[in-house]
């Protein structure tokens, strides 16, 4: 499975949210492999951490985010489940799950009702080793129209997550002492 291959099908090569696309997913991927060599006693499966880190915003083309060069008419806050249909829909099951579950450091369906996010009612969290190391790796690269990104340190991170709870900080922090 070549996932340069799966966001052509939905992005036109050339683009600017195509290259956006493929240098945040490139970026992703190098930084969560980095992170799962240092869990080798957890198995991660680097193969598809690579793969599925490349696919897990396949879904922002259905979002308005014009920023991005993205005219759909979601909220941002739902390319992961939409990405996650669009690759269940391939026949990517697992692939699916990490876009579904790689918003924020994961979103549960009680904050999803708390806070009314028009999401469906249930957990999108990480759960496998894969899912968090992917995750962990996003959070340090954001999407802009400047391809010159750099990399946001785990200070900067924490700070960004501070708005959305303790627990989100402290989930953050495990993963850095986990992949660091």
């Amino acid at each position: 499975m070549d996932p340069i291959e799966i966001l052509a099908e939905f992005y036109q090569p050339g683009t600017g949210t195509y290259n956006i696309l493929v240098q945040h997913g490139t970026q992703v991927a190098d930084k969560a492999v980095s992170a799962a060599k240092k869990v080798p006693h957890l198995n991660p499966d680097l193969n598809f951490i690579r793969e599925a880190a490349m696919l897990h915003d396949i879904g922002i083309f259905l979002t308005h985010t014009p920023e991005l060069g993205c005219t759909g008419e979601h909220s941002y806050v739902c390319h992961g489940y939409l990405g996650r249909e669009i690759l269940e829909s391939k026949g990517l099951p697992k692939h699916a799950l990490v876009c579904e579950r790689h918003v924020g450091v994961g979103i549960t369906a009680q904050e999803i009702n708390r806070h009314n996010l028009p999401l469906p009612q249930r957990d999108m969290v990480p759960v496998s080793i894969e899912e968090q190391v992917i995750c962990f790796a996003d959070k340090f690269f954001s999407k802009n129209g400047n391809l010159i990104v750099n990399e946001k340190s785990v200070e900067d991170i924490l700070r960004r997550l501070e708005p959305y709870g303790a627990d989100k900080v402290i989930t953050f922090q495990s993963w850095v002492r986990l992949f660091k």
